[in-house]
Order: C-alpha cells, then sequence, then structure tokens
C-alpha cells in the first residue's frame, strides 16, 4: 500500500504499531519523524509517546503528551507511568485517582496496583505518611506494594507479614497456570525474597539476610534492577570485610540498563558505596573521583564530603580533611552541625582536645542539649578545665532560663520547671561541690531546694555545703530536716542481717553452760594460736652451727666460691709431652677394662690402679693427645648434627 501511496496515513499508522509489536521502538519512531506532515500529534501521539517512553526518553515523552490535543484514556494511562518514572508521585497519585474513577474495564485491577506502587514510593522515598486506600488486598502485586509502604513506615514486622501473606498469594496464581514452571514461579518470587532479606538486615539478622540475597543470586534473575539492589545491600553488609567479594558483586550494580529501573535514591545510594568500596580497597584515585562526581550531583549532600575527609584522614592528612569540612560547613549552614560534630571527632583523633570543645561550643542549636553539656563537660574536666567546664553548665541553665521566662507557653519548647532544666543545675551543683566549688554549688542547690522545699536529699546537700562556709547558716537549715520519728522505719534488725543479700551474717547462738562454754573458749583459743605459724626450717638445719651469713646471696657472688671444679676426665686427658702417658691412662685402655663394668672405682681399689699404671704393655700404649684429637673431631660432628638419638 505505502509503495501505491507513500503518505497513506492508515498504512503508515499500520506499520507504526507492527514495529511497536516487534520491539522495534526506534524504527517506529524513526517512522513518525520522517512523516510529520502527514502523522500529526493529534493521529499518532499515543504510539509517539510509548515508543519514548520505552526508549527512556521519559522527558520527550511527557511532552508529546502534554502536546495532544485530546487526552485519551490510554494517554492518561502512560501519562501516570511516565509522572512514576519521573518521581513525581503527587501528580502521578492524583492521575490514577482521576483514571479509576472515570473508567470501568478489564484493566481497573492493573490501576490500583500501579496506586498502591505509587503510594509505596511516596512512603519509601519522602518519608510521607501514606493514606488508606481501601483497596482489599486480593492480589499478590497488592500485598508487595503494601508491604514497601510499611517498610517505609518503619513497621518491619507487618510488613514481613504482608510478604509471607503476598509469597502465598503468588504461589496459588501462579501454580494454576500450567505454563509456567516451578522455575518460573522462583524467578516471580525472588523480588519478594529480596525484600524480605532486606527487611532482616534492617533487624540486625545479617546472616540469615545474607543467605537469602544469595539464594536469589543464584537464580540468575533477568530484572537487572532487583539484582544490582541485591549486591549492593551485600556490600554493605561485607563493609570494610570480604572485600573481593564485593568486588565482584560491584559489577552487577553497573548492568547495562540499571539507572533506567532503579530511583534517584538507589543510584545515588550504590554510588556512595562504590566510592566507600573504594577507599576500603585503597584505590584513593577512584575514591576521590566517584565523591567528586557525586559532590557535584549533589552539591548539599554530606555523604561525598565526609568520604572524601575520611579518604584524607586514612592518607594522614587531617589537616586537609579539617579544612574541606570548615569550606563545607561555610557554604551549607544547615548542614553545618553535622560537619562540625565529625570536625571535633578528628581534632579528638589528633589529641586536640580543646579546640574540639571549641568546634562544639560553636554549635549553637546544640549547646544546650544534655548529650553535648555533657561532653562538653567530661572532655573539659580530662584536661583540668574546670572554669570552662562550669561555663558550660552556666550557659545550659541560662538557655533553659530564656524559654521558661517567656509568657506566651504556645512558643516554648521546654514548660517551666522542666525536669531537664533541674537535672542540668543538680548536675552542676554536684560537679561544683566534687571540685571544692562550694560557695558556687551553694546557689544552685538553694534554686534547687526553692523549687522542691520536700526534697530532702537537696537540703542535706546544701546543709553539707553551709557546713563548710557558715556553720550557722548550716544550722539553721538543719531545722528544715524531718524529725528522727518521722523518718523512722519499721526494719527488722535480726531478718536484715541474715538476709541473703547481707555481706554480714550474725550465726544463731545457742545458750553455752559449764563445759560446753570453757570448750568454745578453748577452741578460739586454739585458732589463735595456729595464727601464728612459725617458719619453715630446711631438713638438715643444725641448731648448733651458725647459719652461714652469705646464704642469701647468689653462687657466684659469694666471698668462698672458687668456680666450677672440672671433670677428673678432662683433668687425665691431653696433659704432658706428646707421646708420654699420665697416670690415668690405664682408665682409657680398652683391653683393661673389659671384663670391668662402667661404673665409679670401688673405695679401695684406686690405690692398685695407680700401682700398677707403670707396667702398660707398649703395644696397648696410645699417643696423649689421640683421645683429644678424636674428642674435637666428635664435637664438630656434633655442631653439624641435626638429629638425636
Amino acid at each position: 500500500v505505502l509503495q501505491i501511496s507513500k503518505d497513506d496515513v492508515t498504512a503508515l499508522q499500520c506499520k507504526v504499531v507492527c514495529l511497536i509489536q516487534n520491539g522495534n521502538f526506534k524504527e517506529a519512531l524513526g517512522v513518525i519523524n520522517t512523516h510529520t506532515k502527514v502523522l500529526t500529534s493529534d493521529v499518532i501521539a499515543f504510539e509517539k509517546a510509548y515508543c519514548e517512553y520505552r526508549l527512556n526518553r521519559i522527558e520527550n515523552a511527557l511532552k508529546t503528551i502534554q502536546s495532544a490535543s485530546q487526552q485519551t484514556d490510554k494517554l492518561k494511562e502512560l501519562y501516570g507511568q511516565v509522572l512514576y518514572r519521573l518521581e513525581r508521585y503527587d501528580d502521578c497519585l492524583a492521575a490514577y485517582r482521576d483514571l479509576i474513577r472515570n473508567s470501568q474495564d478489564e484493566y481497573e485491577e492493573e490501576r490500583k496496583t500501579n496506586l498502591s506502587a505509587v503510594v509505596a514510593a511516596q512512603s519509601t522515598w519522602e518519608k510521607v505518611m501514606p493514606e488508606d486506600l481501601g483497596l482489599r488486598e486480593a492480589t499478590y502485586e497488592l500485598c508487595y506494594n503494601s508491604a514497601c509502604a510499611l517498610i517505609g513506615q518503619g513497621k518491619l514486622n507487618e510488613a514481613m507479614k504482608k510478604l509471607q501473606r503476598a509469597e502465598e498469594l503468588c504461589r496459588q496464581s501462579l501454580s494454576e497456570d500450567s505454563d509456567v514452571t516451578g522455575e518460573g514461579i522462583e524467578a516471580e518470587l525472588a523480588i519478594i525474597h529480596g525484600q524480605m532479606a532486606y527487611i532482616m538486615q534492617l533487624q540486625g539478622r545479617t546472616e540469615d539476610a545474607l543467605q537469602l540475597y544469595n539464594q536469589i543470586i543464584k537464580l540468575k534473575p533477568t530484572d537487572v534492577g532487583l539484582l544490582a539492589v541485591i549486591a549492593n545491600n551485600i556490600i554493605t553488609i561485607n563493609k570494610d570485610q570480604n572485600v573481593f567479594d564485593s568486588k565482584k558483586k560491584v559489577k552487577l550494580t553497573n548492568a547495562e540498563g540499571v539507572e533506567h529501573k532503579l530511583s534517584k535514591k538507589q543510584l545515588q545510594a550504590i554510588e556512595f558505596n562504590k566510592a566507600l568500596l573504594a577507599m576500603y580497597t585503597n584505590q584513593a584515585d577512584q575514591c576521590r573521583k566517584l565523591s567528586a562526581s557525586l559532590q557535584s550531583q549533589s552539591p548539599e549532600h554530606l555523604l561525598p564530603v565526609l568520604i572524601q575527609a575520611a579518604q584524607l584522614c586514612r592518607e594522614k592528612q587531617h589537616a586537609k580533611a579539617i579544612g574541606l569540612l570548615q569550606d563545607f560547613a561555610d557554604q551549607h549552614p544547615v548542614n553545618a552541625a553535622e560537619i562540625k560534630l565529625t570536625m571535633a571527632q578528628l581534632k579528638i583523633a589528633q589529641g586536640s582536645v580543646t579546640k574540639a570543645c571549641m568546634i562544639l561550643r560553636s554549635i549553637e542549636e546544640l549547646q544546650h542539649k544534655p548529650g553535648m553539656v555533657s561532653a562538653l563537660v567530661t572532655m573539659y574536666s580530662h584536661e583540668e578545665d574546670i572554669d570552662s567546664a562550669i561555663e558550660v553548665f552556666t550557659q545550659a541553665i541560662q538557655w533553659y532560663q530564656q524559654f521558661q521566662a517567656r509568657t506566651d507557653y504556645g512558643c516554648c519548647v521546654f514548660q517551666p520547671k522542666s525536669p531537664v532544666h533541674l537535672s542540668l543545675i543538680r548536675e552542676a551543683a554536684n560537679f561544683k561541690l566534687k571540685h571544692g566549688r562550694k560557695k558556687e554549688a551553694i546557689s544552685d542547690l538553694e534554686e534547687l531546694w526553692k523549687q522542691n522545699p520536700k526534697d530532702v536529699h537537696t537540703l542535706a546537700q546544701l546543709i553539707s555545703a553551709y557546713s563548710l562556709v557558715d556553720p550557722e547558716k548550716a544550722k539553721v537549715l538543719s531545722k528544715h530536716l524531718p524529725s528522727s520519728d518521722t523518718m523512722s522505719l519499721k526494719v527488722d534488725v535480726d531478718a536484715l542481717e541474715n538476709s541473703h543479700g547481707a555481706t554480714y551474717v550474725r550465726k544463731k547462738a545457742g545458750k553455752l553452760t559449764g563445759d560446753n562454754q570453757q570448750k568454745e573458749q578453748g577452741q578460739g583459743e586454739v585458732k589463735k594460736k595456729k595464727k601464728k605459724k612459725k617458719g619453715k626450717l630446711p631438713k638438715n638445719y643444725d641448731p648448733k652451727v651458725t647459719p652461714d651469713p652469705e646464704r642469701w646471696l647468689p653462687m657466684r657472688e659469694r666471698s668462698y666460691y672458687r668456680g666450677r671444679k672440672k671433670g677428673k676426665k678432662k683433668d687425665q686427658v691431653g696433659k704432658g709431652t706428646q707421646g708420654s702417658t699420665t697416670a690415668g691412662s690405664s682408665e682409657l685402655d680398652a683391653s683393661r677394662t673389659a671384663s670391668s663394668p662402667p661404673t665409679s672405682p670401688r673405695p679401695g681399689s684406686a690405690a692398685a690402679v695407680s700401682a700398677t699404671s707403670n707396667v702398660i704393655p707398649p703395644r696397648h700404649q696410645k699417643p696423649a693427645g689421640a683421645p683429644a684429637t678424636k674428642k674435637k673431631q666428635q664435637q664438630k660432628k656434633k655442631k653439624g648434627a641435626k638429629g638425636g638419638w
């Protein structure tokens, strides 16, 4: 038909629809753009917008829809999808409500599913409290979207129950379809299981979450967005551990088309984790590149600057890191508090506690907070700067007094006589008493007592402080103490002493008379005598012999020490001129001692040995140096030996 009439509108429309059905969106859009004179926006607006939507040209699709002269139902459906992709959730919610209200066909269930998805996205990404749409959760898609909305509210247990219900409905629905296999059911359940694992991760059940994440990856789902989210969550579980596994998983986040499947916040979180992973794997240049790119995309965001500062600290450039944070705090005063807290932490790590205190005190919106006051007082006390610590207390107390002085309590952050205010005064008084500032503590204690005259503890502290400064005033105040009669408590002393938690338990003693009493006294005397133990004496101790006065000194340091005595064989072998024999040479003769056992000679036999030592036959005589030489050779062998018997 087009060969006969190339500008036939109906034929061109049919060709565009066929190309769309075959998935050739780019070619279909080319045909529309080539025949703009014939295929006007009124004729083919939906097909053009749909091609642009499928080619991820979302802004162009929005312009095409808005330029159409007539807004048909199918254009409105596409308009809602485009608004969702652009994350304009309020407009999207209004569009779907209008569609559901003004249309009645077989697609009503799909519209309700899309509407619940918009509500879930608002709850998750914009932290908007979702309204009850009154949708009957009869399908697993509606249950899943409801669970996502509950996760956004932090209701994790309820969300898990919804996901379990969604899993049941999904299995039931798909099992009825004969064309769907078991693998197909598991693939469809993958996104539900992924959300379950995310809840486990938020609840601190990281091992269970990691196991479920890995099971989903083994299924190899075709949804690149799901794989990217799971890989990112595994990286967050690994943190600075198991970095090799994280480097493998990060490849899944770089798959083609991921940017079109995820929201901007999801993509941003993935990029943050990539930068952190580069820092943990010591890829400094890659870390700086990624963090700089993130900062250019979101100049007001804290994380890119914090990552850059962390990388500088790893490179031992603390001063440069602090300078970077200070510049960011000056440019973005809204986020200055968090940045200054980080700067103070770096100063403390460097040992500059006083400078850290100065930075913390410059955060005006946190000066009066009890946590900040406690931290500053602790740090100043560590530096022994008591005056500055007291000044911190004073400024915080004055801040609360200014608010309490207002008459228009509707504008007040705290009501008069705030517990926080009184707690700060009490802590200041205790701190001053501890560091000897009695007069300053007295004014704080008097203020507390005025607020609550029935507080006996505060009155006792006040009297104690006055007793060191003004005893007369202490006596006057002591009259306000309650009498002993009013303070007496009905306490059973015996039961208290015999209780399980008592440090001293009085034994129940029976009446002792006569012999029993003497026996008890005798046992007491024996016990006393046993405590005086005599020192132990050596077994060979002789009381008649005077102990050696040098017995406490080491043997080498004693006056009579003459060194170690050499062995007999060492004295006898190798002595005298070469070829001569010694008195003990007969002992080395194997033929003379073959029949005798290798033991020490008996008493009385030494004279016989020495008498016959000069009558050794010449053939049995050996040079005096031979044994010594043999011994040296043995010593050399021993040096090189590595084994033993």
